[in-house]
């Protein structure tokens, strides 16, 4: 059956979910039929897709195109609502699900394996999610264990300043780093997918549930409340978990780039 005609092909919004979530599924078809009419495939992901959109919530649109077309990203506004549209060609879909398994961040993978299917010409979105699919089920590449010495080197670095320093404002800076590094290094000790933004907390519950969860509650101890403490114990255990602090011992030599812990506040 062609699957422009089959109902399975192109599923519909969650039978339950509220009328702006159809309302934002059907601004999304009409946008890939009216701007991508020669399209492969089509999906829509995030929130719209899920059924937690809200009046503000963008359309997050992955948009497989012919092999003639560019692979690109671009943000437009459609029929009054931003939509971030990732386009890319079969080849360009591989080039861009490698470089999202490199950088443990893979936003194209989980979009075309959690999203909704609005279109599937020929099975090319089907293919895609499968792709998508496997790469998820397979876990990101360990971190390289210079990489993680280096983390560690940091981390440890930040918690001896974080314990110590008086000033709030410097204190949510560091936080701020530690949080990030501590999930980081917990992510990569899980083999487990990380993130940016909100999908940041979602990744640590997934890659371990009890840690995870401590690191996040701790911060908000030391954003609502201004204790430090929690944090430094969050995450010391999670340091605890990948060789324990790092302080003399610690070497990189010059190769054209060297990876530090210059990047972090504080020092």
């Amino acid at each position: 059956m062609n699957p422009q005609t089959d109902p399975g092909a192109n599923p519909p919004a969650n039978p339950g979910a509220a009328p702006l979530a159809q309302d934002l599924v059907d601004q999304a078809r009409r946008l890939v039929r009216t701007r991508f009419p020669e399209a492969l495939g089509a999906v829509l992901g995030g929130s719209a897709a899920a059924g937690r959109a809200g009046p503000l919530s963008d359309l997050d649109l992955a948009v497989l195109v012919p092999d003639t077309a560019v692979t690109l990203r671009e943000t437009v506004r459609h029929e009054g609502r931003v939509a971030e549209l990732f386009l890319h060609t079969r080849a360009g879909l591989a080039e861009l699900f490698a470089a999202d398994r490199a950088s443990r961040r893979p936003v194209l993978p989980y979009l075309y394996a959690q999203g909704l299917v609005l279109l599937d010409r020929e099975g090319a979105a089907g293919e895609a999610r499968a792709r998508a699919v496997a790469l998820l089920d397979e876990g990101p590449p360990p971190l390289p264990a210079a990489s993680v010495e280096t983390r560690r080197y940091g981390l440890t670095d930040a918690l001896d300043d974080l314990a110590d320093v008086r000033d709030r404002h410097e204190r949510l800076a560091l936080g701020g780093y530690v949080f990030g590094a501590a999930a980081e290094l917990l992510c990569d000790h899980r083999r487990a997918w990380t993130a940016g933004g909100k999908w940041l907390p979602r990744r640590l519950r997934a890659a371990d549930p009890e840690r995870g969860g401590a690191l996040l509650d701790a911060h908000l101890r030391l954003c609502a409340d201004d204790e430090a403490g929690p944090l430094v114990e969050a995450a010391g255990a999670v340091l605890a978990l990948v060789g324990g602090p790092l302080r003399e011992g610690y070497r990189r030599t010059w190769e054209g780039v060297i990876e530090s812990a210059a990047e972090r506040p504080g020092g």
